[in-house]
């Protein structure tokens, strides 16, 4: 196998996987030489240089790599056709506010606050992800035009429990509820020990701050969108999501590197066969990366898996039933549990800054088009029903789109509707994260993130949309703006 001429880390294919595929891999991550079969069966090594280390840089050279040895080209790299949904998206902020905004309005969580004068202003939040700016805070009284009034934490008053900076930090999903007189947005981020994420909660007596917050989070162990809900007693509760989905890729590409035969009895074509055994052997390089690098570079194997998710797992609980290594049953048994996505809720205790009682599972992926994933929950209640909005499969692609639950108490069981509420269009990609307030109409309104066309990924600019909904009984729909 070829060598690169500076610094590098050597990767040997790991026994018994289905493709044996080499690598060599630049110190400094930017160079990766990789020696393998391609699609002819013909043994080649080839040099790719990876231009950036972002979602963006890495789909490209994953794309490269698959024109060469005949593995996975991500979703995001696929000659792209136009969606044949449609839906009356009213696009809000399609631009960024400020420089000091640097993505757009991912995860937005709009809250309706009521002037005494019988006017009343829009509040957004919404994610930063590792910009050095947290969380832009902008208001509006019509929807149409916006003003930026600040941000929860400015730089350089970041929470003390939490990471900061380009490519480790990422703060995500906050959401803003007046809870006991005063505003507190609860929100995710990564601690600064071990970088797991964990939900936090910053409090002000006005919506535009300033902010403050305890030096703990309200809850660790990789659980993030966090979502408030008031029950008919006034107690509140916090939903989250168990990020297992951040979880079971890096548990599964540990186990196919260490037991390279089971790549064959997971998935069936050559493509994606392919896919995992190049996967396998770079798992000892990956596993020293920053979280989300990971998601980059483990983004084909995803997809491999996702794209078939309910026959993979089904073969997950068949070799866990056939399998004689107890070690290999403990580590299947690990992923099929990551695999499932639960939505859990606690009440909080009347300070907001911690959990009391039992926590209550309330939903978790079970729909075909969900895959591996359900996050970014937004209930509302209306009419005596609670309707659940939440967002499925992967963020990053155009298989992105909310769904909705009802159910009669805030706390379920809740009744799946079987398809999803909102999908891509030809316009608008990847529509998700909602989140529901009192439109001008005086109806319910849904408002949501969504990606240009073609312009999909982390870091990539995230525009406000939103849909007027109608709520009738089970039955949820949504309407054009009048």
């Amino acid at each position: 196998m070829r060598t690169l001429s500076a610094p590098s880390t050597g990767l040997a294919a790991p026994h018994g996987a289905p493709f044996a595929f080499d690598a060599d891999i630049a110190k400094d991550g930017g160079t990766f030489a990789i020696s393998g079969p391609d699609a002819s069966g013909r043994r080649l090594t080839e040099a790719f240089q990876l231009r950036e280390r972002t979602h963006n840089g890495y789909l490209d050279l994953h794309a490269e790599v698959a024109a060469r040895f005949g593995t996975r080209v991500p979703r995001n790299r696929r000659p792209a056709g136009v969606p044949a949904f449609r839906a009356p998206y009213l696009p809000l902020l399609t631009e960024n506010l400020s420089p000091r905004v640097l993505h757009g309005y991912g995860d937005p969580a709009v809250l309706r606050v009521a002037e005494e004068d019988g006017t009343a202003w829009y509040w957004l939040v919404a994610t930063s992800n590792d910009a050095p700016d947290s969380f832009p805070v902008a208001r509006s009284r019509d929807l149409r035009a916006w003003e930026l009034t600040g941000f929860v934490f400015p730089q350089g008053h970041k929470p003390r429990w939490a990471a900061d900076g380009e490519g480790v930090s990422d703060y995500w999903a906050p959401e803003m509820h007046c809870v006991g007189g005063e505003y507190r947005v609860y929100f995710a981020a990564r601690e600064r020990d071990g970088h797991d994420l964990s939900i936090g909660v910053a409090t002000a007596a006005r919506p535009e701050g300033p902010f403050t917050t305890p030096d703990q989070p309200v809850l660790r162990g990789g659980v993030i969108d966090a979502h408030v809900v008031m029950d008919d007693d006034g107690a509140a509760f916090l939903f989250w999501k168990e990020d297992s989905n951040g979880v079971w890729p890096g548990l599964l590409h540990r186990l196919i590197h260490e037991h390279g035969r089971l790549i064959a009895e997971l998935l069936e074509d050559d493509e994606d066969r392919r896919t995992l055994s190049l996967m396998a052997t770079l798992w000892p390089w990956v596993r020293g990366l920053e979280p989300m690098e990971c998601f980059f570079v483990q983004q084909p194997l995803v997809e491999a898996v996702t794209s078939r998710f309910s026959a993979v797992r089904g073969r997950l609980r068949a070799l866990l039933e056939r399998e004689a290594d107890a070690e290999v049953r403990e580590a299947v048994a690990a992923v099929l549990h990551a695999m499932r996505t639960p939505i859990w809720a606690q009440r909080l205790t009347p300070d907001g800054r911690g959990l009391a009682g039992e926590r209550t599972l309330v939903l978790e992926n079970d729909q075909e088009w969900e895959a591996h994933l359900i996050e970014g929950v937004w209930v509302a209640r209306h009419g005596g029903r609670n309707y659940l909005f939440y967002a499925g499969n992967d963020f990053s692609t155009a298989d992105y789109g909310i769904g909705v639950a009802v159910a009669d108490s805030p706390l379920g069981p809740y009744r799946k509707q079987p398809q999803p509420l909102l999908r891509s269009t030809a316009e608008w990609w990847g529509p998700g994260h909602p989140s529901v307030a009192r439109g001008p109409d005086g109806d319910p309104w849904l408002f949501l993130h969504a990606f240009f066309p073609g312009r999909t990924g982390y870091n990539e600019f995230r525009a406000l949309l939103a849909v007027p909904l109608v709520l009738d009984g089970d039955d949820v729909s949504v309407r054009a703006a009048e």
